[in-house]
């Protein structure tokens, strides 16, 4: 009996031990069909590719070999050495595959350094060449460093070649601009600047203007560089920091192919074939890129490679008394039978639903009701809280003081008007982006039609608001209005309903100086002599005008063929004040952060920041030197020595070689004489120290006077009585384009 009990208590045993086997077996083969599942939800390469190289991850379409790279495409094979990734051959260190269309890699430095008498001492320039990739314009930005130091990057997009550049100075590493706010670049120390989008090759250049010799104690060199937003922070220790470093990171773009979506789903080779797979246009790259759908995850360049996500997991998915069921890409809420499914309730009884709706409709009814009284209110309260905000406005802005001034003057209307906001929104489709003429650092202009008499105006919205300086702001308003130049663009008046006063402007229609010279085939004919020589003694006659006629002298510091307009029968008009700078009667300079354009800036401006009327003597001189050559200011295609239009311009006329730089298209029989006559004034505008040069009163009678005697060659009896009655005359015409309404008039120093 005992056998017969031990025996059954063995077998039994054995039983339960065999159905633990079992158990963990299956439990076993379970979790192993799970991690199979979830490695293959998880796989980002093709089978039997390395999916990484030292720590970077690399995603199909990109591989370690060409069997592993889409198609074997260059564009997707890496280059893994010593557990270190590389876009092909290229010596690019990639940091970060993004199957968003991005790569990160790791990009070189430019340099520039001398020793303590000037000589350099090492020259590097930053190249990106990229065939298949395009620097990213959301995701980097370029910046130079240095205390005596101009850069330039140029770049290509498709056959088109931009070059951008920026200034940077300063005088002592202690300055107080370059540690109060030390993480901006704003060209004092650093300089920076966004990039075109679409550019591939790019080429940094780097120089000096006075090879670091006044700074070489504590910034020897310049550095120039693209790097991805914020990876770098300027600071006081900089210059150190960038000694030591070679590489700084940066974003490309990629894409697949160079077709759209739809051209690419009519070939063989198309790419997002997948389940659950979608195709986007690339940003800022040429071709496409595959996307999971809404509710899929993965890699949807891989066959099957975006696989459901699972919102169920999320526990607070549906509410308690309701059960989550996923879906393929989505997801529903279950409720038992008789019972339906709320957002914000959960489930709930289907009869007490019904009487819940109908609670719910009454009070609908009342809220409707009330909404509408209440909104009634509201209305009324806001259109007397913005006539009341118009108001204020109008009086913040200075507006009473405008009237008082205008009706102490017995302006007319239809000479300076203050105009409303209403009447200028709908001048402009509430300032509809397709109206826009243009857009700079100091505000947006708009091209606009007055509903009054249906004249076509230039209106100009500022950045930034004159919330103090009132009276100076209408002072200035006052003497701008009262300029009447040909010459200038006329100030037709002011809107000071708005939070920034709007200013309107005359509209000129055929464009800039800079478009008809250097546009010559598209669309823009080419300037004969007789109308380069009227356009510049026309500009001379302006500035003069600004320098010397006005009741306070008004600096321009702007100028340059872009600023200088052209209207139908190719008169010049002086636009763009936004950088001018008005000169009290009892100071002949002021101090300021340098500001201009690269190419026409005044040497001696740059390294002092004293500004005088002689800055805009020398711009003049570098639009001078464009006419007679029609050359570019600033062109990394030519030569280094003749880059820079006015130090080439100089040279060529010291070596006696005038003739040989002068443009084909203004050298005529008998006009010799009069093109050295011009050209000797140029080169006496461009002379490094400013008390040497003309001013430009001087420069317009010579302009005058050489503009009458070949009017008379040419036969012309009629030497310009038109032009020369408005000639630095006490009360000559004109027009200004632009001012500074952002308050920062009010002081001596004036940041860029």
């Amino acid at each position: 009996m005992k056998s017969k009990q031990f025996l059954t208590h063995f077998i039994s045993l054995v039983g339960i031990y065999i159905s633990i086997l079992i158990a963990a077996a299956l439990a076993a083969a379970a979790a192993t069909t799970t991690t199979i599942v979830e490695s293959s939800h998880k796989s980002i390469s093709l089978p039997n590719c390395s999916d990484h190289c030292g720590g970077v991850k690399v995603p199909y379409p990109f591989g370690i070999t060409p069997e592993c790279s889409l198609n074997g495409n260059r564009k997707f094979y890496l280059n893994c050495t010593q557990s270190s990734l590389y876009l092909n051959s290229s010596n690019l260190q990639v940091t970060n595959i993004s199957l968003d269309g991005e790569v990160s890699v790791m990009n070189f430095i430019g340099r520039d350094c001398y020793n303590k008498k000037g000589v350099r001492e090492e020259h590097i320039q930053s190249q990106l060449s990229l065939a298949n990739y395009n620097v990213s314009s959301a995701r980097n930005t370029f910046i130079a460093v240095g205390c005596d130091t101009y850069s330039t990057v140029e770049g290509y997009r498709g056959k088109e070649n931009y070059v951008i550049g920026c200034v940077s100075s300063c005088n002592d590493i202690d300055y107080e601009s370059f540690t109060s706010d030390h993480q901006s670049c704003l060209g004092v120390g650093c300089c920076q600047i966004s990039i075109p989008s679409g550019l591939k090759n790019m080429t940094i250049s780097l120089s000096s203007y006075n090879n670091h010799t006044f700074v070489h104690d504590f910034n020897p060199c310049s550095y120039a560089f693209v790097v991805e937003q914020g990876k770098f922070k300027f600071s006081n220790t900089s210059f150190q920091e960038l000694n030591r470093t070679e590489k700084l990171p940066a974003v490309l773009n990629w894409g697949i192919g160079k077709e759209s979506c739809d051209e690419a789903k009519k070939r063989a080779n198309y790419t997002c074939k997948g389940n659950n797979v979608t195709c986007v246009a690339a940003s800022n790259a040429a071709g496409y890129l595959c996307q999971c759908l809404p509710g899929y995850e993965g890699n949807p360049y891989l066959p099957d490679g975006c696989h459901d996500i699972d919102e169920c997991k999320d526990p607070n998915r549906c509410a308690k008394n309701s059960q989550c069921h996923n879906l393929p890409g989505n997801w529903t809420c279950i409720c038992p039978k008789g019972y339906h499914y709320g957002n914000e309730t959960g489930c709930s009884n289907s009869n007490q639903s019904q009487r819940l709706v109908l609670l719910l409709c009454i009070a609908m009814g009342v809220s409707i009701a009330l909404l509408i009284v209440i909104s009634l209110t509201c209305w009324g309260m806001t259109k007397k809280k913005i006539i009341k905000l118009k108001k204020q406005f109008f009086e913040q802005n200075g507006g009473l003081m405008l009237q008082q001034q205008l009706s102490s003057r017995r302006q007319s209307l239809e000479t300076t008007k203050i105009f409303s906001a209403e009447e200028l929104k709908r001048a402009t489709d509430n300032f509809h982006e397709s109206r826009v003429l243009g857009q700079g650092g100091y505000g947006i202009v708009y091209k606009g039609v007055l509903p009054s008499n249906n004249m076509v105006v230039a209106i100009k919205k500022s950045k930034f608001g004159a919330e103090t300086c009132n009276e100076q702001f209408v002072n200035e308003v006052i003497v701008l209005m009262q300029i009447n130049h040909r010459n200038v663009v006329k100030l037709l008046g002011c809107c000071l309903e708005t939070e920034v006063p709007l200013l309107v402007y005359e509209y000129i229609e055929n464009g800039t100086l800079l478009e008809h010279i250097h546009n010559k085939g598209q669309g823009r004919s080419s300037l004969s002599w007789e109308v380069r020589l009227r356009i510049a003694t026309e500009t001379a006659s302006a500035l003069a005008y600004l320098h010397s006629a006005t009741s306070t002298p008004i600096i321009h510091r702007d100028v340059k063929a872009g600023n200088i307009l052209l209207d139908k029968y190719y008169t010049a008009k002086v636009s763009d004040f936004g950088a001018s700078r008005l000169i009290p009667l009892d100071q002949n300079q002021l101090t300021t952060v340098v500001q201009g354009t690269f190419g026409y800036l005044d040497p001696e401006y740059m390294h002092t920041s004293q500004l005088t009327e002689k800055s805009d003597v020398y711009s003049f001189g570098v639009v001078l030197a464009e006419l007679l050559t029609g050359r570019r200011v600033m062109s990394l295609d030519r030569p280094e020595n003749e880059r820079n239009l006015a130090l080439f311009f100089v040279s060529s006329m010291k070596e006696d070689r005038l003739f040989q730089i002068l443009d084909d298209d203004i050298i005529i029989e008998g006009n010799t004489e009069a093109l050295k006559n011009v050209a000797n004034l140029a080169k006496r505008c461009l002379r490094i120290k400013s008390e040497e040069r003309p001013s430009m009163k001087e420069i317009a009678m010579e302009l005058e006077g050489q503009r009458a005697m070949e009017m008379h060659q040419w036969g012309t009896r009629d030497v310009g009585s038109e032009e020369t009655e408005y000639l630095l005359t006490e009360d000559p015409p004109s027009d200004l384009y632009s001012i500074d309404i952002s308050g920062q008039m009010c002081s001596q120093q004036m940041t860029s």
